[in-house]
Formats: C-alpha cells, structure tokens, sequence
C-alpha cells in the first residue's frame, strides 16, 4: 500500500488544528463557550488524527527519518524548528487533555491560567508541523 501522500495529509491537519485553534481563541475571548468548546474539540480530534496518519507514516517507513535536504543556515534553521517542535509536541496532548477536563468541570479560572500556556505551545506545533513539511518537501533546496 502507497501511504507516501501521508506527509501532504498530515500537513493538512496540522493547518486545520491551526485555524480551529485561532477561531476557538476569538469565541472563547467573545464568551462564546459553547462554541469555542465545540471548535476546540474539533482540534483536539483532528490533532489526535495526525497523531495516528504521523505513527502510522512512520510505521510504513520502518522509522526511518526523512533527511533534510538543504544545507548551511538552512539546515541550522531546519533542526532549531524541529528540535522546538518535537519537544513541545509532547506535551500537547497531556495539556489539551487537561484542559479538556477543566473545561468540561466549568472550571474556567482554572481552564484560562493553563490555556495561557498551553494555547502558544499548541499554536505554535500546529504551525511549524506545516513548515516542517514545507522544508523537507517543497522549498527550493527539493527542487530536481
């Protein structure tokens, strides 16, 4: 089975969440709960699919790492996106977990100091997992 559209599918993803993410933020900042509650489980559903079409791509590759094509400065700006993002993608689904609960216990105090933490992780995850996939597939050091 070809799984080789996965990285373009997880890529996707990764700008929904972004979108869910921004557009959850502006009704939440509106006290618009309900709404931003529904938009906020939606990114939470559709980073938990990345999450999956992510192992499952990596599965298929026997693990194996998809090298950086370019070289000097690009390639330092490549590894300090990818060590952040790495390191601060772990931590988002304990978070988003978490403020799922508090959310859910209409603890907002609670639910709002985590948020100030978690919703820049999350944000920024989302958003470098896009240009990620961008450096390693599309910018001009791929070209053949």
């Amino acid at each position: 089975m070809d799984l080789s559209f996965l990285p373009a599918l997880n890529a996707a993803l990764n700008a929904t969440a972004t979108v869910l993410l921004v557009v959850a933020r502006s009704f939440a900042k509106r006290r618009e709960y309900v709404t931003h509650a529904r938009l906020m489980t939606a990114a939470f559903a559709v980073s938990a699919l990345f999450l999956f079409f992510y192992v499952s791509h990596k599965v298929w590759k026997d693990f194996e790492n998809t090298p950086f094509p370019g070289e000097g400065i690009a390639r330092g700006i490549y590894l300090g996106i990818l060590l952040t993002h790495v390191v601060l993608a772990m931590s988002v689904p304990v978070l988003a977990i978490r403020l799922i609960w508090l959310g859910r216990q209409d603890r907002r105090d609670a639910h709002r100091r985590l948020a100030r933490v978690a919703w820049p992780i999350w944000i920024y995850v989302s958003i470098t997992g896009v240009v990620i996939y961008a450096m390693l597939y599309h910018w001009p050091w791929t070209a053949t």
